[in-house]
């Protein structure tokens, strides 16, 4: 499990590079002034925290909650109140690749709306909701302000998924790895051709956000894995100017993703 707390084993040299990257932005005026951001990197080959920047800052969830609904009907179908057919699988994959929030809404219902399911979360995974806050279903305007989750809730979750420690591990894993968007891989040019990615962004006119996990393909035919969480939360809603905004901030999280691969990089034989 991902510890929130302070780690040694930080890598100072990834972690000293995104800082200076985002300073410069700020310096220009890329990312304003009002705007958070978050970054988490954790290298599961060899179970090191690499990076650790505002873990711990709730934010807003966006999409990016939408696995944990999946781990919440999966939970109960374990628990043999749910099943699992087609129907089910159509919205799970509707709500997690294509980001459907009308599917998405249909599975909170399931488990029984943002109140109950949250409580079925933190009930029996309060290691993975630390900072979760679930409170409201997607609104039809697509505009998801008030749930809220921090990159350190994203890390653990991605953490026990990847060992299988959550019902439904393969399943949750082959659908988050569909084709689909992505800020981690996508367009994000040091990172190669046919790196498997698993993941789940997340965009509101105030939140552009990724979580995810990439494994990497080493020269010595192993694979070294690792997560990569990017949030970047705006003071204000971005209305009018969206689309420059979120696909800006989307090239910073790529941009970002570059310099964690990179520094994998320095670390095993890719």
């Amino acid at each position: 499990m991902i510890s929130s707390a302070a780690d040694s084993s930080i890598d100072s040299g990834i972690e000293a590079k995104i800082e200076s990257y985002i300073k410069g932005l700020r310096g220009r005026g890329v990312i304003r002034g009002d705007e958070r951001t978050a970054w988490l990197v954790y290298d599961l080959a060899s179970e090191k925290k690499l990076v650790s920047i505002n873990e711990n800052a709730a934010l807003q969830a966006a999409s990016m909650v939408k696995p944990y609904l999946a781990l919440a009907f999966f939970h109960q179908v374990k628990a043999g109140r749910l099943i699992y057919g087609p129907e089910s699988r159509k919205h799970m994959e509707l709500m997690i690749q294509k980001s459907n929030n009308a599917s998405t809404n249909w599975v909170m219902r399931q488990t029984g709306g943002p109140a109950a399911t949250q409580g079925l979360l933190k009930q029996h995974y309060p290691a993975l909701c630390g900072h979760l806050s679930l409170v409201e279903y997607i609104p039809s305007n697509g505009r998801t302000y008030r749930n809220r989750a921090s990159a350190s809730d994203y890390g653990r979750f991605l953490h026990a998924l990847w060992h299988r420690q959550l019902p439904q591990s393969e399943e949750i894993l082959r659908i988050m790895g569909l084709p689909g968007p992505d800020r981690l891989y996508t367009k994000a040019r040091e990172v190669p051709q046919g790196t498997r990615v698993f993941n789940k962004t997340g965009s509101t006119a105030m939140c552009c956000g990724d979580m995810g996990i990439l494994v990497a393909e080493g020269d010595d035919g192993k694979r070294y894995p690792y997560i990569l969480v990017g949030i970047i939360e705006s003071g204000r809603r971005n209305g009018s100017s969206y689309g420059t905004w979120i696909s800006r901030r989307a090239d910073v999280i790529r941009q970002v993703s570059n310099i964690v691969y990179l520094g994998m990089k320095e670390r095993y034989p890719l």
